[in-house]
């Protein structure tokens, strides 16, 4: 009577025992994939992590760096009267060097800034321009540099060293790779530190590593996740912000390839008709319909390559809030032929450029490059204390199990099926992320059939037996 009694209650606690296990199913398969992904490739990015840290801290303090090198080219000697005629500064510039000929003209919103006059040198494809910095009252010229897209030399030599380390498109992959794969780390991260507070941890615990609590491994990895958590919002937000400015992920199309529509709007520039007799505009006027036409900040003036093309002015302003205007101009009516404003822009472009200008630490001035360097100097702590945490439990010193356990052979083949879809149309996206997981896959395969065999050699291992305890005499 008591057996049959108690069988059925046995077999209840069972099925509720086995209840929450199906429920975490989901949960369980998130934590083994991000273990994996983020001790392995954590380790393996960490290194370019840490270069593009390093680089990116001198970058985003290049406007400061080059006010400091060109500032007798780029600020007047002294702010008095009017400003010349703008065809005047640019004839200055065109006497100096009547070899070149004019590209465009570049005025500084601010009075205390030179003219802008940027020169197409004759050369082979690739030769940098020569602009000429005009003092817009006197008319004298403070200086010439070449420049590379508008960009001084120091701005130049600090974005290819943070892009690509100044060794060209193969060196881009250097910076795309950590890029593609960052945000797959920090969101491992984060999935790990996260499923920790199912022990009941407070919450004090999870957002501030507690120091007295914790020794050893225990509380760098209480760091560690702490200073993640912190940090995963600000990774992610570069990391995207980067891939829209990378070789492969960003660039990928052209102009008419943009599903998404994340670039910005541009000026078709269409040709005009030329009227018989009819004399074109100055560079002047231009200016001024421009400015009627709304436009402010630093305007960039790009005169007409042939006679039926309009003329074309483009306004940049740094910050907040943002401006971006361009517009078309008839070179022999005056009249604009085409306008593109903020509006035109979709949602998704505009946060592309939101996140572009933080990226580049101009979005909201020297606050943003503050938060910009705060951030580079913790990651670079993050991965300190990622590879402390690892070296306490080293794998090359025979502590094996501390390698996590291959993903495939844990997950359910549905759970499998599905992550291996969602891989496929990331790598898709991100090519960078697609080749180099590959590799990882590899490396990740080789790892896994060096350490089965240790494995089975411990497990056909006797145990030794334990000592007997010795018997007190007496």
């Amino acid at each position: 009577m008591h057996t049959r009694e108690t069988e059925p209650r046995a077999q209840d606690r069972h099925r509720r025992a086995r209840r929450p296990a199906r429920a975490s199913r989901l949960g369980t398969t998130l934590q083994l994939v991000s273990r994996r992904v983020h001790f392995l490739a954590g380790i393996i990015i960490a290194p370019f992590l840490a270069v593009l840290c390093l680089t990116g801290l001198a970058y985003v303090f290049s406007p400061q760096i080059h006010e400091d090198l060109y500032r007798s080219a780029l600020f007047v000697n002294r702010v008095e009267g009017a400003p010349r005629p703008l065809s005047g500064q640019v004839s200055a510039a065109l006497a100096a060097h009547p070899e070149s000929t004019l590209k465009s003209v570049i005025i500084a919103p601010s009075p205390e800034r030179t003219t802008r006059i940027v020169l197409a040198v004759p050369g082979p494809a690739g030769t940098p321009d020569r602009t000429v910095f005009v003092d817009p009252y006197t008319g004298y010229l403070n200086g010439e540099l070449s420049t590379v897209e508008n960009r001084l030399p120091a701005n130049t030599w600090l974005r290819q060293l943070h892009s690509n380390l100044h060794l060209g498109n193969p060196g881009r992959l250097y910076a795309e790779l950590a890029a593609s794969w960052l945000p797959l780390v920090a969101v491992g991260g984060l999935v790990l530190w996260l499923a920790k507070t199912r022990r009941k941890r407070r919450l004090r615990e999870v957002l501030l590593p507690s120091a007295g609590e914790k020794t050893g491994w225990l509380r760098v990895r209480a760091r560690h996740g702490a200073l993640g958590l912190w940090l995963t919002a600000g990774l992610l937000v570069v990391s995207a912000s980067g891939l829209a400015m990378s070789q492969f992920a960003g660039g990928r199309g052209d102009d008419a390839v943009d599903p998404l529509h994340l670039r910005a709007p541009v000026l078709a520039a269409a040709a005009v008709a030329v009227p018989a007799g009819a004399q074109p505009i100055g560079i002047d006027q231009a200016l001024a319909i421009s400015r009627a036409a709304g436009l402010g900040g630093e305007l960039t003036v790009t005169p007409p390559k042939s006679p039926g093309m309009p003329f074309t002015v483009t306004e940049i302003s740094e910050g907040l809030p943002i401006h971006r205007g361009a517009v078309a101009i008839d070179p022999f009516t005056g009249a604009v032929t085409e306008h593109i404003g903020w509006r035109d822009y979709s949602v998704a472009a505009k946060l592309s450029t939101l996140a572009t200008e933080f990226h580049t630490g101009s979005l909201f001035g020297l606050a943003n490059q503050i938060v910009l360097a705060v951030l580079a100097v913790a990651t670079l702590v993050l991965i300190a204390l990622g590879y402390r945490m690892w070296w306490i439990h080293n794998p090359y010193r025979g502590r094996w199990a501390s390698l996590p356990r291959p993903v495939s052979r844990q997950l359910s083949p549905p759970a499998l099926t599905v992550i291996l879809v969602g891989v496929a149309a990331l790598g898709w996206v991100l090519p960078v992320f697609g080749a180099s997981l590959i590799v990882f896959v590899l490396v990740d395969a080789g790892l896994s059939r060096i350490k089965r065999p240790k494995e089975s050699a411990a497990a056909k291992t006797p145990p030794r037996p334990s000592p007997r305890p010795r018997q007190a005499e007496g």
